[in-house]
């Protein structure tokens, strides 16, 4: 039996798609070993009622047990989903808070800014943790993530274990292709995309059909959609290009162009604070399902696409082939990006693995945006493999939206400010203030 286990698997919506998915295949019934583990013993249990209820609703015969011991849950793995969100609703409430007094607006906070670089922080122990116990458990198994930030945790990994078999899986390029295709009246299937670039961060460099390119068609819509063309990111399109993958909720909080200037966030209305309403969406989402199961109604999720890790999976074990978007190491798959950093490229899945497709060097402009964006990823890695306080100030200190707010001063103290807020959980050596000169060291 494929023994799939998940981590943080109280993240119950994810949970409940992917074991839809899975379940459901025809392919995969009586051939599927489920090992649920989370850390809070109340998700983990809901986690094993909604597999049990799944499995009785498919009659996939699946094999489920749950452990708050993480060891046991990876013993033998073939696949191991991570979906963790290291300190949850109150650390990403200070992610926001903190910067809100210094007069740092963000939006989502999950991925650049000082919401991305203290989520890494806390989540890069974690990660490395779990990486360190699979190469000793299951060395063959595959590590597919989604937790965010992608890039970082995902570099993490791979500069700070033997660990080689990561994946980073995000639904932004899925979701960017449907909507374009959408916009300008077209069946999905019918266009050729090729998109890449980094997680959050990516392009769509093809846009087609048969042979000829629709960025035209796409520009007539916005030009009769003032709506549709008043938001960050078509001011991205428009400038450099390329429609980037991101909502603009996401995109504008990479750069500087925008959260930091009153007259474009009035004029543009980001969502300012949305990654909060998120979570608590989420939350929302947690007490539904729980109400859902106490009451026996049905639980099985069906959606017209699989889940993403139960597409990888799911064409591992059955040799169905698939393309999918994935982060994976930039091992001469992106030429003016750095070897080793995790870019998000086409990859075929198959019987055989994960084969990524080489994209060749990206348009100058768009290398130079995702340098940019590395800069940070970087620095909040080195941070946290090396311990070290000052590259959390720098990480900061090159991050587009904090850099064009604060002067360097207040940088170093909101920082200052977000780890003491969060010192429980980062690593020991971040915690500790220098002492004496030589703070860039």
């Amino acid at each position: 039996m494929a023994k799939v286990t998940f981590v943080g698997a109280g993240n119950v919506e994810l949970t409940r798609k992917i074991l839809s998915d899975l379940l459901s295949s025809p392919e995969l019934a009586g051939g599927l070993r489920v090992a649920l583990h989370d850390i809070d013993p109340g998700r983990l249990a809901t986690a094993e009622t909604l597999a049990r209820r799944l499995d009785a609703e498919t009659g996939a015969g699946a094999v489920i047990e749950a452990a708050t011991d993480r060891e046991a849950a990876l013993a033998g793995a073939d696949f191991v989903i991570c979906q963790l969100d290291v300190g949850g609703y109150d650390a990403a409430l200070s992610d926001f808070e903190i910067p809100c007094r210094y007069g740092v607006r963000q939006t989502v906070g999950d991925t650049l800014g000082l919401g991305g670089i203290f989520r890494g922080l806390r989540a890069v122990p974690v990660l490395l943790g779990l990486a360190r116990d699979m190469v000793r458990l299951c060395p063959q198994a595959w590590l597919l993530n989604y937790t965010d930030p992608m890039a970082t945790l995902c570099g993490a990994v791979l500069a700070g274990t033997p660990l080689r078999r990561v994946a980073g899986l995000c639904h932004s390029v899925r979701d960017t292709h449907a909507l374009l295709a959408d916009l300008i009246g077209r069946e999905l299937g019918d266009i050729d995309f090729l998109t890449a670039g980094l997680n959050h961060q990516a392009f769509v460099l093809r846009f087609e059909s048969l042979g000829r390119s629709l960025y035209g068609d796409l520009d007539l819509v916005m030009a009769d959609d003032p709506e549709l063309s008043g938001h960050a990111r078509a001011e991205i399109y428009r400038r450099f290009g390329y429609f980037p993958t991101e909502s603009s909720e996401h995109a504008a909080e990479y750069v500087p162009w925008f959260l930091p200037h009153e007259k474009e966030v009035l004029r543009l209305d980001p969502p300012l604070n949305e990654g909060l309403r998120r979570r608590a969406r989420k939350l929302d989402a947690y007490e539904r399902l729980r109400g859902a199961l106490a009451a026996g109604e049905p639980v099985l999720a069906r959606w017209k696409h699989f889940e993403m890790a139960s597409e990888v999976i799911h064409s591992m074990l059955t040799g169905t082939p698939r393309q999918v978007q994935l982060t994976l190491p930039n091992d001469g798959l992106i030429d003016n990006l750095p070897p080793g950093a995790g870019v998000e490229v086409p990859a075929l899945v198959d019987g055989d693995g994960i084969h990524p497709v080489p994209v060749g060097a990206l348009p100058v402009q768009l290398a130079a945006l995702n340098r940019t964006f590395l800069n940070v990823v970087e620095l909040t890695m080195t941070a946290a493999l090396e311990e070290r306080r000052s590259a959390v100030y720098q990480a900061a200190m090159l991050d587009p939206n904090t850099s064009a707010t604060l002067p360097l001063a207040a940088i170093e103290a909101v920082c200052d400010d977000l780890i003491a807020a969060h010192a429980a959980y980062l690593p020991a050596g971040i915690t500790r203030l220098p002492v004496g000169g030589g703070a860039g060291r």
